[in-house]
């Protein structure tokens, strides 16, 4: 759980890229599953409510080449979209981002809480002897 906070966000960067780092990712995959994160909370924080907590949750799984991240909160009266910002538009570009470099996202929910998530491929560097990256583990932001 991290405050519902601005701040929250490089809180959440740095331990998703410290986590990937510590299992062998590349790091083109981490750059891409670090901005999914940031757009996912940034997108929660601007539209959404605090879970009641008055926190917000970021979680992360790695399993089978993949990385899910994961941010819930206590939803917003709209759902969550991609939409296609005008050029001029100073926003409104995070879910479109996120499914670019996402292979899958999307929302659930659990009465009021609402995740959106996505599933980001990950790869072992290049040269790396490794056939599989680290067992399955689940982590979520303190």
């Amino acid at each position: 759980m991290l405050p519902y906070a601005p701040s929250s966000v490089a809180v959440a960067r740095q331990y998703l890229s410290s986590d990937l780092q510590e299992w062998g990712v590349c790091e083109t995959a981490i750059d891409d599953a670090v901005l999914v994160v940031s757009e996912l909370l940034s997108n929660a924080l601007r539209h959404a409510h605090p879970l009641p907590s008055g926190q917000i949750k970021v979680a992360w799984q790695c399993t089978d080449g993949h990385v899910e991240v994961a941010v819930s909160d206590g939803g917003s009266a709209t759902e969550p979209r991609a939409g296609r910002a005008a050029l001029s538009s100073l926003g409104g570009r995070g879910l479109g981002i996120v499914e670019y470099l996402a292979e899958n996202w999307g929302v659930r929910h659990d009465g009021d809480i609402t995740t959106v998530w996505a599933l980001v491929t990950i790869l072992a560097p290049l040269g790396d002897d490794r056939t599989s990256l680290p067992e399955p583990a689940l982590r979520e932001c303190i």
